[in-house]
């Protein structure tokens, strides 16, 4: 049995974040997004720093490993296609701390440069 992929958009796993955290270009930014949520679910540092933008990259990056994700929800999008160099994904994501369950809610930007797409930053509305 095929499962979906935790990022929630219904497609395979194989098909959807596993080649993107293999390192394959996403096509949309919204794509980059997923993954992104993908890695965080798994504990996938490299990738997260990776489709980081240099210019906004941390030095360091150390997750919680007591953090379980539950969820991701996209609310939109504006640009981030195929023919865009930037782009905004808005989306809320639930998860469970010890103290118990929160929602992450940002306004992501991201950047394409050639045919890779990056994190460049966020705020929480």
């Amino acid at each position: 049995m095929v499962e979906g992929c935790v990022c929630g958009s219904g497609r395979p796993s194989a098909r959807c974040c596993d080649p993107l955290l293999a390192g394959r270009p996403a096509p949309t930014a919204e794509r980059l997004m997923r993954s992104r949520y993908t890695a965080f679910v798994r504990g996938d540092v490299d990738h997260l720093r990776a489709s980081w933008h240099p210019s906004t990259r941390p030095a360091t990056l150390s997750l919680d490993s007591h953090v379980v994700w539950e969820g991701l929800t996209v609310l939109r999008t504006e640009r981030g296609g195929l023919l865009d160099d930037d782009g905004v994904v808005e989306f809320r994501a639930r998860c469970r701390r010890a103290s118990g369950p929160e929602v992450l809610h940002e306004v992501s930007r991201f950047r394409r440069e050639g045919r890779d797409w990056f994190y460049l930053d966020g705020v929480h509305p």
